[in-house]
């Protein structure tokens, strides 16, 4: 079978976590160059341009500088990603991203999304960070330490990271109230399985999914306060992640289909749960 990384989708999406606490040794250089090479390989569905960029810190010390608020311990080097404010330009960040992460996990690597506790000024400094650019999130990137900061494992107890919401409440087959099962899901239970198992923002899990024959509509359940908390619909982006499992399983499964928006899809099931995108199978 081909891979998209040095072993199946599935394994890397369940190796990778969130990781806070790093040795406080900077990436090798030719560690570095391998980030930035798969970097400009990136791409999305949604043909939206996103512009990263590797952070670069000598020292542990100088790195506590760009702040987390004690959320990231250790971390010398980050990763930042900028867009410009478009239609789906935070699902193309989500999926870009998602998929750097997942580089970043083959090669040992620890990262964690952050999408609120970084101090922005400092990082918009570090990125060149222009007038026009929107600058959502980042991720630190480094060698994971064996011993955990006290704030990394209080934050895995609160939003219960390591959980997952049950097939049922995620995937549905043709309307919002008949749950799909995995017989019915046939050779995409395992891409669905993945998007099952995706971060999210404070592991929210926004994505609803609804089968239609041989299209698959996406749906964002938004948590209610979550905008007015980040300033922007950050859930947009955990949808591009969600994009980018079930892309990426459906890839190595040969399972040929490609994401659009249409008009003919479901109606919103309620204000709080938005029709985003579909995936159709060719």
């Amino acid at each position: 079978m081909n891979t998209i990384f040095n072993a199946p989708i599935e394994e890397i999406i369940k190796k990778r976590i969130s990781v806070r606490t790093y040795t406080g040794e900077p990436l090798a250089d030719e560690i570095k160059e391998k980030i930035n090479d798969y970097i400009a390989t990136l791409s999305n569905p949604f043909n939206v341009k996103v512009n990263f960029k590797l952070i670069e810190s000598k020292t542990a010390a100088n790195a506590a500088k760009l702040g987390t608020y004690g959320v990231i311990k250790g971390a010398v080097n980050y990763i930042g990603a900028t867009i410009k404010k478009q239609d789906y330009a935070l699902e193309a960040l989500g999926y870009e991203f998602e998929k750097l992460i997942l580089y970043i996990t083959s090669l040992g690597l620890g990262s964690c999304w952050l999408g609120g506790t970084f101090k922005k000024g400092e990082f918009a400094k570090a990125m060149s960070v222009k007038d026009d650019d929107f600058f959502p999130v980042i991720s630190p990137v480094g060698y994971p330490s064996d011993k955990k900061h006290l704030v990394d494992s209080v934050i895995r107890f609160m939003v219960r990271e390591n959980l997952r919401k049950p097939w049922d409440e995620l995937f549905f087959n043709k309307n919002f109230s008949t749950p799909l099962s995995k017989s019915e899901a046939g050779d995409y239970g395992i891409a669905l399985e993945m998007v099952r198992l995706a971060p999210s923002a404070s592991n929210k899990q926004p994505w609803r999914i609804v089968k239609e024959g041989k299209m698959y509509h996406f749906y964002e359940c938004k948590t209610p306060g979550f905008i007015k908390l980040f300033g922007y619909d950050i859930q947009r982006i955990d949808m591009g992640i969600a994009a980018c499992h079930f892309h990426l399983t459906a890839i190595e499964k040969n399972l040929n289909g490609s994401f659009h928006k249409l008009p003919e899809a479901l109606p919103d099931l309620s204000d709080d749960t938005s029709y985003i995108f579909s995936w159709v199978q060719n």
